[in-house]
């Protein structure tokens, strides 16, 4: 998408930033809310939980986006589609009006562009990820799973080795692959450091071959 299509947006308007703490909840699923929320800095995860209380994790956003879903343009209020939860120290996010919002967007053909892309992006992930739920199975799931943790938070250290600079625990990554045993998780993970994919270094995760993620998440 576009990224300095937002950037523009946020730069030319003075929305007020709004600040939450770690493991801090914006909004709950369900909740109605009147705003567009925009990430300014941090992490956020977004979830959804099911009616027996498993929760299934769909994303991790590290970097400016719209992570509201934004839903009809004439009620000023709207549910939340999902929770969305603070995963870095702090993150500040932008808080527009929702009406206001959806009026900006009809009047600037920039940002109907970006929403355009925003729509059809989101689409294209849930099908893949779908896709990949269905029909990779557990270990193919993780795999999947470790790979997007690589392009959102992998440093190369050495020797096609990467960091994930992020703290991310077994039973998150499970959440994210409908995996709600944290004993399968675990197998998974010893079967990859046995086969000398991955290691584990004061709890973050190193991907040591790469290739052999890539072997087994469906693109």
């Amino acid at each position: 998408m576009k990224q300095n299509i937002l950037n523009n947006y946020v730069s030319t308007n003075d929305f007020p930033v709004i600040t939450r703490g770690k493991r801090k909840y914006l909004t709950y699923e369900g909740l109605e809310d009147s705003y567009v929320y925009i990430l300014k800095k941090g992490i956020i995860k977004t979830s959804i939980i099911s009616r027996d209380g498993r929760e299934f994790n769909l994303n991790y956003i590290n970097k400016m986006d719209i992570i509201s879903l934004l839903k009809d343009e004439y009620s000023q209020f709207a549910n939340a589609p999902f929770n969305i939860r603070v995963e870095s120290d702090k993150a500040e996010l932008y808080q527009v009006d929702r009406v206001r919002f959806w009026k900006d967007v009809n009047r600037d053909v920039d940002l109907q562009i970006y929403v355009k892309d925003y729509y059809r992006t989101r689409l294209l992930q849930s099908i893949k990820k779908m896709q990949q739920m269905l029909m990779n199975g557990k270990l193919g799931a993780i795999c999947t799973q470790l790979y997007e943790l690589y392009t959102l938070f992998g440093v190369e250290i050495e020797n096609d080795q990467f960091l994930i600079d992020f703290l991310v625990s077994n039973e998150e990554i499970g959440h994210f692959c409908g995996i709600n045993s944290a004993s399968s998780v675990n197998r998974i993970f010893q079967q990859l450091k046995k086969e000398g994919v991955i290691t584990m270094q004061n709890r973050y995760i190193i991907i040591k071959k790469l290739d052999v993620i890539q072997e087994n998440v469906i693109f």
